[in-house]
């Protein structure tokens, strides 16, 4: 069967400086996107080459910051294939203003970066109420919002998922588990135990892939674990190319093999199903 396959979560960077200059958050720049930037044409090629039909393509905001121009004139060029996700100032009086700005341009989806690859997580970032407003906007747009952090942040996930429930939370790389201890993964119970919450979402990426393998735990048992307790159709893939490595056929690859051990029905809707679901300009 052939499963079709969908990206949320690549990233690209323009090799015209001058027209799209840099300006990262916090004004640390990503190693990736110094040593591996790719841009929108070498993406869609990637994605020619790894049997990758759609994309929402991510913000880059270790490398542009809250300037998503590169992003919304790279889905214009073609939004049948194409959405974006972008990242603004969610503490700034006219984030609703500048959101819809972001909208109208081709972007179907925020993301709330509160660190990483440049700088350590501040989870201080998630409940503060300025950004409330947003999250309410998020609400009535059905706009989802992407949030990266790691288990210490959790709780603050939750607290989010409970005041918001009618806005769609995905988590990126699922929160990053400890997972090394195998079935039935007790240090990621805080993960676990979100799955009463039916507006989260999990995006798997190759992080995630790699957390599988390690210690006592397999993909099969962590995915089988993962789809029992959330179901499939809250789950979805995404590259993080090029932040991991490529190419895209190998990433797509490792996202085959890892949930080979589920159904069919469930590894097509992790691949492209629940992608659809959360950004309906891709379905």
């Amino acid at each position: 069967m052939t499963v079709q396959i969908i990206d949320i979560h690549p990233h690209i960077i323009s090799n015209d400086a001058q027209r799209y200059p840099s300006n990262p958050l916090r004004g640390k720049q990503s190693d990736w996107s110094r040593e591996r930037p790719q841009t929108f044409e070498q993406l869609v090629a990637e994605m020619d080459a790894g049997g990758v039909a759609k994309a929402a393509i991510v913000q880059a905001s270790t490398y542009y910051g809250f300037d998503n121009s590169y992003v919304a004139d790279s889905v214009a060029s073609d939004p049948q294939r194409f959405t974006g996700v972008c990242t603004i100032n969610v503490f700034a009086p006219d984030a609703i203003a500048v959101l819809e700005g972001w909208m109208r341009r081709g972007f179907s989806g925020l993301r709330i970066f509160t660190g990483g690859a440049t700088h350590a997580s501040d989870e201080s970032l998630l409940d503060d109420p300025r950004s409330y407003p947003v999250w309410e906007y998020a609400a009535e747009k059905r706009l989802p919002i992407c949030v990266q952090t790691a288990p210490v942040g959790l709780p603050k996930v939750r607290d989010l998922l409970e005041r918001f429930p009618r806005t769609s939370l995905i988590l990126d790389h699922i929160g990053r588990p400890k997972l090394d201890d195998g079935p039935p993964y007790n240090d990621a119970r805080s993960l676990f135990e979100l799955a009463e919450f039916r507006n989260l979402y999990l995006k798997l990426t190759p992080r995630s892939f790699a957390l599988a393998k390690t210690g006592k735990s397999t993909p099969d048992a962590f995915f089988g674990a993962l789809v029992r307790a959330f179901g499939a159709d809250h789950i979805a893939f995404g590259s993080n190319l090029p932040a991991n490595e490529g190419p895209m056929s190998a990433l797509v690859a490792e996202a085959k093999a890892g949930l080979s051990s589920l159904t069919p029905a469930d590894q097509a809707m992790i691949l492209s199903g629940t992608a659809k679901r959360l950004y309906p300009a891709l379905a």
